[in-house]
This record gives C-alpha cells, structure tokens and sequence, in this order.
C-alpha cells in the first residue's frame, strides 16, 4: 500500500476528514464558553464567534498523517510535526490572549527557522548560492509565508478555498510520481482536515480556525512547498499560492507606502475591498476558489511539460489571471 495511490489515499483523507470534523463537534461549546472571536477593525463577521477550531484541523492532520506515514514506512521529519505543534502552540496563546508582535514573531520565526535550517544541506534552490545565505532568505520567506496564510485567514471558507486546490494538486502530483511520498501523506490529511473542517466555517461561520490552525497550516503548506523548489520545480511552488501570495505582498507594500502601521488589524486585502464593495462572501470565496484550481491546473501543466518555456508561459499565465482577479476585487461589482 503506497500513498501515492489512489485508493490508499482517498481513504486517508476520508480518515483526516472524519477527525477533524469530529474533534470540531465535540470542541464546539468549550470554545463557545472560552475562545470567543470579537468584532475588530479586521473582521468581516459582526457577532462575536468561537475561534480555535484549528487545534482539530492540525490534530487530524499530525495524528493521521504520522500514524499512516508509520504503517507505509515514510519518513516525515520529526522536526516538521514539531515545530507545526510549537507553532500551533503560539497561536492557542496568542488567541486566548495577544502576544506583542516582536516576541510573536520572534516564537514563529523559531519554528520556520528549525525546519529550515534541519533540512539535509543537498536540497537547494540556487546551488551557486552560499548556504547560509539561501536559507537565511528562506527563513525570511517562510515566516511571511506563515504569516501571509493568517492574515488572509479573514472570511468564512477562505483558508478552505486557498488550502484545499493547493493539497489537491500535490496529491495528484504525487499519484504521477512527481512529489516525494512523505509531503504526499502531509497534503493528502491536511486536506481531509481542512474538508471536515468546511461545513463548520461555511457563510456564516459556526466556528474560525483562529491563529492555532491559521498559522501551523501555513507552516505545513510552506513545507509542502519547499518540497517542490527542492526538486527543482519553483514554478509550480510560486504557482500554488500566487493568489494568497500576490494578495498579501501587494496590501503589505502599498501600506507600508503610505506609511500606515503595517502590523496593526485592517481591512485592505483585496479579498475584504471586495466584500466592503459590495461582493458576497460566497462570491468572492468561489471566484478565490475557481482561480486556484486554474493556478493548480498551470502548476502540474508546468511540471508535465518538463521544458523551461512551458513553465515560464505557465507563470505568466498565472501571473496574468491572478492580476486580472486583484483588479476585479478592487473595483465594485457589476450590478
């Protein structure tokens, strides 16, 4: 049994599914009583609503994915589930009550830096750079990325709609043998986690994943993505997230521009301009969602293809459709 068939991985996504959507039930009231989400200046919802349904997305991803990488005899590092546990940690915390921003992200830097730094010294992206400085840039990259996945974190299904195309991809490229077993098993329960997880946080939410989902998903997702730069398929791992990263990196830049507190809560995503101008939550989560699966679709074409201009046309292509959708968001709906 290998994961990177079909029916061995359909039923470890099932399985993933079942628990996070179990462990979301039952966990429902205490966060109810004890994680409440209160209206802010970031938020879309307008009543007070449980947050911390992340500890059973990321419980159902670490338990699965570990136990079943155990029966399949993968190796997943250690140090991947125990920094996704350390930095889920940071978050419970930082839910129950905030953490100031140098020592938060001093906490998730820590976390992004020991997978990083524990990866074998063989896998590089740009083998002419020195070492140090390639992962100290990727130490940089990934704690944007970690954090880029919170703060898109911001309205019902969001996460689902950005997580579940990315996941899907990489279990497909792993059925084609193009994606190593071990991040297979990882993509495959973070996707059964994030769809048990789907009818708890559809419009409008019962529950939010809060930081302790939102930022070990980011973790696992960055690492899923490191895979694929390390085999030399950086195309495709800029593809996969291009909208959450376009999305993020263009807000960041323009307020850090306009000389705002770039750190504090707001609602300029493009993602909440387009809701605050009149789109629906379930629009703008279905036209995030559609542009994913086309971004997967450009992704695994740009792998297929195996030739430098067909990954570079896949690029721009994606380029070019995640551009076009920002530019919707920012303008007002057609009547």
């Amino acid at each position: 049994m290998s994961i990177t068939d079909p029916l061995p991985s359909l039923l470890v996504l099932l399985l993933a599914a079942a628990f996070s959507a179990g462990i979301t039930w039952f966990s429902l009231p205490l966060l109810q009583r004890y994680a409440l989400a209160r209206p802010n200046a970031r938020s879309s919802h307008r009543i007070p609503t449980p947050q911390g349904a992340g500890i059973a997305v990321i419980a159902a991803t670490l338990l699965v994915a570990g136990a079943c990488a155990g029966l399949m005899h993968l190796a997943i590092p250690f140090v991947t589930f125990a920094a996704a546990l350390f930095i889920a940690l940071v978050g419970f915390a930082d839910d129950i009550k905030s953490i100031p921003v140098l020592p938060r992200l001093l906490l998730q830097a820590a976390a992004v830096g020991a997978v990083v730094f524990a990866a074998p010294a063989d896998l590089r992206i740009v083998p002419a750079c020195p070492l140090p400085i390639e992962r100290g840039l990727l130490l940089i990259a990934g704690l944007w990325f970690v954090n880029l996945v919170n703060f898109m974190d911001g309205l019902d299904l969001m996460t689902v709609a950005e997580v579940v195309p990315i996941a899907g991809a990489m279990i497909l490229l792993g059925w084609l043998g193009e994606f190593p077993g071990p991040a297979t098993i990882v993509a495959v329960a973070l996707c059964g986690a994030m769809l048990g997880f789907a009818p708890f946080n559809r419009p409008l939410a019962r529950v939010f994943l809060g930081d302790v989902g939102s930022l070990p998903i980011g973790l696992l997702l960055g690492w899923c993505l490191l895979q694929l730069a390390w085999h030399h398929q950086l195309i495709a791992a800029l593809l996969l997230p291009l909208y959450y990263l376009a999305d993020a990196t263009v807000t960041l830049c323009h307020r850090i521009a306009r000389r705002e507190p770039f750190w504090a809560a707001h609602r300029t995503h493009f993602y909440q301009r387009a809701t605050d101008s009149g789109f629906t939550v379930r629009r703008v989560v279905g036209e995030v969602f559609a542009l994913n699966i086309v971004l997967a679709g450009l992704a695994i074409t740009s792998i297929r293809a195996g030739s430098a201009p067909a990954g570079i046309a896949a690029g721009l292509a994606g380029a070019l459709a995640v551009a076009l959708q920002l530019w919707r968001f920012s303008r007002k709906p057609a009547s």
